[in-house]
């Protein structure tokens, strides 16, 4: 990568960002729009409780997340001995036929099987990314280089999902959508003409990849991953409701906090991708310690305009602070298999939304309110701060370990 210009190499970050911007406004568009998708593709169940259609309507997060889950580590797995641009430009190819039937797709069910389809890539581009990300930024920039495609996600969260969420207010949740499937187009076209070929990690095989199972510590902090983090997305998942229904402010403010909760996540990731290069654990500890008192902020004052947008903001921030250290952790765990270690914090991250999401529904549609999922979050949080200082009580790598540069 020596031989790259300062120009070509930005230019080549940069798509690879625009990736991630994509993979944030397909991942999170849908929270700020649930009520406009339950209304059309449940009207019988809306007619009848909106509380209940639009945590029906949450399946569009959950089935997303669960495809994420199954088709990182796979797509990981079958793939070790692929160039990685050639396999960030097929991943992008699938995200863009995925994302474009669901957008076209006639009943919840089909909607639901184009989200999956479209899923199936997410985990496996942001870790095929990421790894070239930090190739292209040199040794000792894991941390900065996952941040890097990561920070394309926050920039959505900050400005594409509320231009998008206001989009599917105005026109329909399906124009909204076609406009991600755009995005992904114009991101394959960018990584085709500005990234450099990059071959696979030297004796890599799908046997080598799964390998990583056989580390206990890569389950440990992927269970750290699925459990703590699940408690932002169950105060994420049902963002709209809280604004317009607790809060008391209308429809057209949903994009406003869309918007402060990615100003957030975009000073998180920027902070936490040069805290995980300087300390992993410490990193990890301090991001939990604020993921939680974030989430205890926003379940006690979003009833308030204020609370709500100071809450939605320190979530954010909170949450994307913690993740190039998971990642880091990660890939630490399973030297060998780098892209299967980014592949399963990516698998772990929406297992977590998937938690989040369902678990959030199940007690909406119990009737304990739309707060009770912001709750349940601040229980989510500890049970993974716990897990993470189990993690760091079995035998880890040293913090200079987790600064050799990655390879590809």
């Amino acid at each position: 990568m020596d031989n790259l210009t300062a120009g070509r190499r930005w230019a080549a970050l940069l798509a690879l960002a625009l990736g991630g911007f994509g993979l944030g406004l397909t991942e999170f568009v849908a929270m700020g729009l649930l009520p406009e998708i339950a209304s059309d593709l449940l009207p019988a169940e809306y007619a009848r409780s909106h509380e209940a259609a639009v945590a029906s309507a949450g399946w569009m997060i959950t089935i997303y997340a669960l495809g994420v889950v199954i088709g990182a580590p796979t797509i990981a797995a079958l793939t070790a001995r692929i160039a990685r641009r050639r396999l960030v430009i097929s991943l992008l190819a699938l995200m863009v036929v995925g994302t474009a039937a669901s957008a076209l797709a006639p009943t919840f069910e089909l909607v639901l099987a184009g989200r999956f389809v479209a899923a199936l890539a997410h985990g496996a581009y942001f870790g095929a990314a990421g790894i070239l990300a930090a190739s292209i930024l040199g040794p000792g920039n894991q941390g900065k280089g996952v941040a890097m495609v990561i920070g394309g996600l926050t920039a959505a969260n900050l400005l594409g999902v509320p231009l998008i969420t206001a989009l599917g207010q105005a026109q329909g949740w399906r124009a909204g959508y076609l406009a991600v499937a755009a995005v992904f187009a114009l991101t394959l076209v960018a990584v085709a003409v500005t990234v450099p070929a990059v071959a696979a990690a030297p004796g890599g095989s799908p046997a080598a990849e799964l390998r990583a199972f056989r580390s206990p510590q890569v389950w440990l902090v992927a269970a750290t991953v699925a459990v703590g983090t699940s408690g932002f997305f169950a105060v994420n998942s049902y963002v709209a409701p809280v604004t317009t229904q607790i809060t008391g402010l209308s429809s057209g403010m949903v994009p406003w906090v869309m918007a402060v909760m990615g100003l957030g996540m975009t000073a998180g990731i920027a902070i936490g991708g040069i805290a995980a290069d300087w300390n992993l654990r410490t990193t990890v500890l301090i991001g939990f310690v604020a993921m939680l008192i974030s989430v205890i902020v926003f379940a006690l004052t979003a009833a308030h305009p204020a609370g709500l947008f100071i809450g939605a903001f320190l979530t954010g921030a909170a949450s994307l602070f913690i993740v190039p250290a998971l990642q880091a952790l990660l890939i630490a765990a399973a030297p060998d298999a780098q892209l299967m270690g980014a592949a399963v914090n990516q698998s772990s991250l929406n297992i977590a939304n998937s938690i989040g999401a369902a678990l959030g529904g199940a007690a909406i549609a119990a009737g304990w309110g739309y707060l009770s999922s912001a709750w349940l979050g601040v229980a989510l949080t500890v049970a993974g701060l716990v897990l993470a200082v189990i993690s760091f009580r079995t035998k880890t790598p040293t913090h200079q370990d987790h600064r050799e540069p990655v390879t590809v």
